[in-house]
């Protein structure tokens, strides 16, 4: 069972009554991944800066604090694993849940004291306190282990600091970077990162996760279950999030007018839009578009055997839709005219391809 959290602990990505990254004991799908650093330990020559990339909720930070678990639980080198398992009995397990190991520092956003919401970057001050593990002796002839979650959360100044770090790495040091898009981190990090990109999980695998969480989350009935792992795309997050009736009540809604482009139901898109232009309908809202890009790319798949030409206007539907969320979420625009545009546009490009 998860440690208890005060309402004030609060961190980045964290979900109602599921285990945060680092007190996960398991790891589910990317055993290619947690071969490579199985293969690093080995043969002693671990190399020293990893950059762990893939789409959210698939796994990255847990697979990340798996490898810093096993390096705290067994410091001394020689020693080769066949896995990288820790008994979550072991002391190790419990240092790195709590994160007060000596040899163990997460670079991520934290709420500034006072304040009532996380702050947006990870700052610089943050980022050379943390690379302060770097400046001082291991306790304990062990690795020093730095897991920044996420890079995107960096700002240029605190991504500058990390670079002349990993630029420069002292001995016995290890820097696990999590990536949700690797390909906007500064070139000079990526090219001194041996680079692991992880793949969204299977549907089977994304049940087992959602299966394993003990109490107090309940486990979902199987019918739930099997639909939120079909609608998760590889990832546990969306897969949780899905287990909400009213989240998946909106993605069948959307799924139903979608369905319907020939003759949109105008008063439901008008019901829809109203519900979505609420200040609490973030995350229905991208549940919305997630829903509307997988309906994109299945209906380009089943067509997939027309001229190009044919498909373009889907294309570039999806492009202006991605590129309009964009700037709704910027500049705190009204989404109402957003998801009218929306239906039309595709109602438009489906049209024109039949």
């Amino acid at each position: 069972m998860r440690p208890e959290r005060a309402p004030e602990d609060v961190e980045p990505g964290d979900l109602a009554d599921i285990p945060r990254p680092r007190e996960q004991a398991g790891l589910v799908g990317h055993a290619e991944a947690e071969a490579a650093f199985i293969e690093g330990i080995a043969s002693g020559r671990l190399h020293h800066a990893w950059l762990i990339g893939g789409p959210r909720g698939i796994g990255k930070a847990t697979l990340a604090y798996r490898v810093a678990r096993w390096l705290i639980a067994n410091p001394r080198p020689g020693h080769a694993p066949d896995t990288l398992a820790v008994d979550p009995s072991h002391p190790a397990a419990r240092q790195v849940a709590a994160l007060s190991h000596p040899n163990l520092v997460a670079l991520r956003r934290t709420r500034p004291h006072n304040a009532k919401t996380l702050a947006t970057k990870i700052s610089v001050d943050a980022a050379r306190h943390a690379l302060d593990l770097f400046g001082s002796t291991a306790g304990n002839d062990g690795y020093r282990i730095c897991i920044v979650d996420s890079a995107e959360d960096l700002n240029a100044n605190s991504a500058n600091a990390l670079l002349k770090m990993v630029e420069e790495p002292p001995p016995r040091c290890l820097f696990l970077i999590v990536s949700h898009a690797p390909g906007r981190l500064l070139p000079t990090i990526r090219s001194r990162c041996r680079a692991l990109n992880l793949r969204p999980l299977g549907e089977g695998e994304v049940a087992r996760v959602l299966e394993s969480f003990p109490p107090p989350f309940v486990r979902p009935d199987p019918e739930a279950l099997a639909r939120a792992a079909a609608l998760s795309e590889g990832s546990v997050a969306q897969g949780f999030a899905m287990l909400d009736p009213a989240t998946s009540n909106l993605v069948g809604e959307m799924e139903t007018l979608l369905s319907r482009l020939d003759h949109p139901d105008w008063r439901r898109i008008l019901a829809l839009a109203e519900k979505l232009s609420g200040r609490d309908a973030d995350e229905h809202f991208a549940a919305s578009l997630d829903t509307v890009f997988r309906f994109v790319s299945s209906e380009l798949d089943r067509r997939r055997h027309e001229p190009p030409a044919r498909l373009a206007a889907l294309v570039e539907v999806c492009d202006k839709i991605a590129r309009a969320a964009r700037e709704a979420a910027t500049y705190n625009l009204d989404r109402r005219p957003l998801i009218l545009s929306l239906f039309g546009d595709l109602a438009g490009a489906v049209r024109a391809g039949t």
